[in-house]
């Protein structure tokens, strides 16, 4: 699906786990929680690594055009 004002790919069955717009090589494109669209596959009756893998291979491993969604996970990062 497609925002029609900015023209960002949205992506479907996750619109909970829509956390907001980013910028990227300037146009926007949709920004999603990570654990969240693991949490909605799972309450789908996937279990944790099913999911996992349905994300990496299905979601955010696909190319879908130059609005191709981002998907954020929110770990923190060790600061060297």
């Amino acid at each position: 699906m497609e925002d029609t004002e900015t023209g960002a790919l949205l992506a479907d069955g996750f619109e909970e786990a829509l956390i907001g717009l980013g910028t990227q090589f300037n146009k926007e494109v949709a920004v999603y929680d990570y654990e969240k669209c693991i949490a909605i596959l799972m309450r789908a009756g996937m279990d944790h690594e099913e999911a996992s893998e349905y994300m990496d291979f299905n979601v955010t491993g696909a190319y879908v055009g130059e609005h191709t969604p981002v998907f954020v996970r929110r770990e923190c990062l060790p600061v060297t």
